[in-house]
């Protein structure tokens, strides 16, 4: 019997493919850059094609590196950034415009159109989501807008429209398969994550034909094959980034949560069968659709995670390594009241304060170089517990354990700052590819090679623990200080 599993993880900046064995072993990992486009300011935009022949190109490179032949491999899993959106001819295969990227913000005005329709709350009670230009639905009426004979020709069903992960499958099928799974769906701000299909107003409102829409399938179950020479490799498991992460921290119980540390933050709570409608600032969505049944997931997002390190090493030259903020922010004691508020685009939840900017405050004559990067390091901690403050009382349970990954979750000072201020318990797994094994997971359950997420869980292991040991006093005197900063920081850019 096949005991491998291929996990395709098509990220922002670059596409990865991981062979892992059933002991979740990796066997192989290859990656290829890939590059952004900014044609306008806040215009974000990738090439499909270089999408495509990055990842494919991975894929057969891990496939030659490990030595494992395609009859050896049980399936393949897929997770991909979301929301970025692609239209191709399903006659010729060739896009009919470049992929409209998550980050980009050139829909901002159809939004507006939205809401002042009336549509705010149709669309926060039907998507789960807010109007926003993030999401997928306003980026396909902007491509069917600007592109001539688009829109005619996706009415008969010969411009098709996909999230990446359903242009890979397309691809990889060889254009026979046009389908997508419900959490990549969810994120498209045109779906009805109750009815799990897709809406006829908000298609309606913004003038979206359904022919050129996939087919929503579940997160694991075989969806087409893949011909490489040597045989075929069926594609089994689909899940956005962000639940793939959940679904690979083993987040599978009500209020089980994560934490993903990357250029942003990404905190995702599973609420079960239970689409928890947030009145604190965060979204809701779909966390995993397995064997006929839907468990959804609060969700929320921090702009500027990862990046206020990056801040300090790009722009202010304070260190040559992102890995050194650790070193300098145990060099002193505390910050010495500093506060750094990272809102360089704006706020995200739970404050969604596009007018909001960046704050460093509580400076002294003594404040040195290594308090203001103990406060970069420190405000990473800050924001994500403004999240799990919302999530508590959306859900009425404060949270008592958080899996983290992403890079910056190996910084033992940030991830021990996160335990103390949120009075959590922070649990750092082994293997930090969380996205891909998500995808390896959902693969592997389709295709028999597990056969229940209890046999997942008792693969999972952690690496380290980290305990609160703060006193309640000195960790409720911080939290007031960073109230304050924040309120300073809020709506500081003059409205336009």
């Amino acid at each position: 019997m096949a005991q491998y599993i291929l996990a395709l993880d098509q990220g922002t900046t670059s596409s990865r493919a991981i062979l892992f064995d059933r002991e979740q072993n990796i066997l192989a990992i290859r990656q290829h850059e890939l590059a952004q486009h900014y044609p306008h300011e806040g215009w974000v935009e990738q090439d499909p094609m270089d999408i495509w022949s990055t990842q494919y190109a991975a894929m057969l490179e891990v496939l030659a590196a490990s030595g494992v032949s395609p009859q050896e491999i049980a399936g393949i899993g897929i997770t991909n950034q979301r929301e970025t959106t692609i239209l191709w001819d399903r006659k010729t295969g060739r896009p009919i415009y470049n992929a409209v990227v998550w980050q980009c913000r050139r829909t901002a005005d159809i939004v507006d159109g939205l809401v002042a329709q009336g549509l705010s709350d149709y669309i926060r009670q039907t998507t789960g989501l807010i109007p926003d230009a993030y999401f997928s639905g306003t980026k396909i009426k902007w491509i069917l807008d600007h592109v001539e004979g688009a829109r005619e020709k996706a009415a008969r069903g010969d411009i098709l429209f996909g999230t990446v992960d359903c242009w890979l499958v397309w691809k990889l099928t060889g254009g026979k398969v046009h389908i997508t799974d419900a959490t990549n769906a969810a994120r498209t701000m045109i779906f009805n994550i109750h009815t799990l299909d897709w809406d006829d107003t908000l298609l309606e409102a913004l003038d979206i034909p359904r022919a050129m829409l996939p087919r929503v399938c579940s997160s694991s179950e075989i969806y087409g094959t893949v011909a490489i020479p040597g045989g075929d490799i069926p594609i089994a498991g689909i899940a956005g980034d962000q639940q793939a992460a959940l679904f690979g921290q083993t987040c599978f119980a009500p209020g089980d949560a994560k934490n993903t540390y990357g250029t942003g933050c990404f905190l995702l709570m599973n609420t079960g069968a239970q689409a928890c409608e947030s009145k604190n600032g965060l979204l809701t969505t779909i966390g995993i659709r397995l064997g006929g049944e839907t468990q959804y997931a609060l969700e929320g997002s921090v702009f500027v995670g990862g990046a206020v390190i990056q801040w300090l090493r790009d722009e202010m030259r304070f260190f040559a390594e992102s890995r050194d903020a650790e070193y300098y922010a145990k060099k002193v004691p505390d910050t010495g009241g500093v506060y750094l508020v990272p809102a360089f685009t704006g706020l995200g939840a739970p404050h969604w304060d596009m007018y909001a900017r960046g704050c460093l405050i509580g400076l002294t004559r003594g404040t040195s170089r290594e308090h203001i990067i103990r406060a970069a390091q420190e405000s990473i901690a800050y924001q994500v517990n403004d999240l799990l403050d919302a999530m508590a009382r959306d859900t009425g349970v404060p949270l008592s354990s958080l899996s983290v990954d992403g890079g910056a979750s190996r910084d033992s000072f940030l991830m021990q700052f996160q335990a103390d201020i949120s009075h959590c318990t922070i649990r750092r797994p082994v293997i930090r590819e969380t996205t891909a094994l998500g995808a390896c997971y959902l693969a592997g359950l389709a295709t028999g090679v597990w056969h229940s997420r209890d046999e997942l869980t008792q693969l999972w292991r952690c690496d380290t623990f980290y305990e609160p040991t703060m006193q309640e006093d000195a960790r409720r005197r911080l939290l007031t200080g960073w109230s304050k900063a924040v309120g300073r920081s809020l709506d500081w850019e003059e409205h336009r």
